[in-house]
Order: C-alpha cells, then structure tokens, then sequence
C-alpha cells in the first residue's frame, strides 16, 4: 500500500485525466435507469462487454420492471447465461422488478439505502446508478479502483470502504463526479493487474508504485 499522496499532487493527476479525457463515461450500455441497475447488477464478476453483448437483446424487450415481470425467468436466463452467476442473478433481477413494480411504483428510487435494499444492489452497484444516472459525486470502488488507489497512493485503504472513503477525503471537489470513472478506466486500460503500462502513463511521475514497468 503506497503512502497517501497530498492534496497537489492529487490535484496535478485529476488535472491530466480531466485534461485527457474530460467527460469519462461508463461503459455499461442502458437505455434508461432501470436498465442500468440491471446491468451494474448483472456486471459483478463479469466484464462490461460480455454484459453489453448479452443485454443488447433483452433491453429491446425488457426496459421496465413489469416487462421483466413479464417476460420471466427463464426467458431472462435465456438472455443472460453467458454471464456468469447468471441463474442467481436472473433471481435478483426478477425479485427487484417485483419490489419496483410492488413498492415504487415501477420507478428506480435515488437513495442508496433504497438502491441497497434492493436484491443483487450492493453499495457498490448504487454508487454506480447515483453516480451515472443522478450524477452524484458517489466513488464506486471495484478492483480496478481499489488497486489505482493503492498503488498511486491516491487513495490507499486495507479495503474498498477505506477506499472510498479516501477518494471522497483527498480528491478535490471539482473532480468528485468523474472521480470513478476516471480511476476505473486508468486501471482497466493502463494501470492493469499484471502488466501496467507504466512507460505510457499519464501520471508516471506522480506515482508512488515502486516496482514501475520499463
């Protein structure tokens, strides 16, 4: 775990990501709130664009809790089952469009004890929809955000809560919304697991990873 980096030199780096990439996006296809929580839902343990490859088609039919409801389980199945973990989360999925439908009136409510009392919605897949779709300041920390803030320096934490908790401590307001985003990508592009592509890094000379690739 790197030393906490101090306020400059956090600001230098959200200044280069902003600089390189000022309006960062998610990647998770959806067509309107509901369909991102499926999707974020659908996305533990699984890449984006194997959830987008399989989303696509269900979408099409299947964009609001009651026309889940309706097309069912095993329909869904049919749909998802190259994601894996699919058969439980097809229950999830299900059991949440039936709270929706039940409890909220078929809309996605925007808080995220809401959201997290919802089957399959964790903290993290929360964030996810109040950052994206509310475009709240909200700091989703997955694997690639836990080991950037660790590695960097910039947020460092024994886990994803101390993560988040940094993120939202040390990084400047202005940078809050993009914050995910930013750090989501620089780890799934550049900062990678095994192989980091240290000679091409944008913030290289900011960061505190001592064993840098040549």
């Amino acid at each position: 775990m790197a030393k906490q980096l101090d306020y400059h030199t956090i600001r230098e780096i959200f200044a280069r990501f902003h600089a390189a990439e000022a309006e960062p996006k998610g990647e998770l296809e959806h067509v309107n709130v509901y369909t991102l929580v499926v999707a974020v839902a659908l996305s533990a343990q699984a890449t984006d664009a194997g959830v987008n490859k399989a989303t696509r088609a269900l979408f099409q039919v299947a964009d609001t809790p009651q026309k889940m409801l309706d097309l069912g389980e095993e329909k869904l199945i049919d749909h998802i089952k190259t994601i894996g973990l699919y058969r439980n989360k097809a229950k999830n999925v299900m059991k949440l469009s039936r709270i929706l439908v039940d409890q909220y009136g078929g809309e996605v409510p925007n808080s995220r004890a809401a959201l997290q009392s919802l089957p399959g919605v964790g903290r993290k897949t929360a964030n996810v929809v109040l950052n994206m779709w509310w475009k709240q300041p909200a700091q989703a920390v997955d694997t690639h955000i836990f080991r950037v803030g660790n590695r960097t320096g910039i947020a460092p934490g024994k886990d994803v809560d101390a993560v988040e908790r940094a993120i939202e401590d040390h990084v400047p307001a202005d940078f809050q919304l993009h914050a995910h985003h930013w750090l989501i990508l620089h780890g799934r592009y550049h900062c990678k697991a095994r192989k980091p592509m240290c000679p091409t890094c944008l913030i290289r000379d900011l960061c505190q990873f001592e064993e840098k690739t040549i």
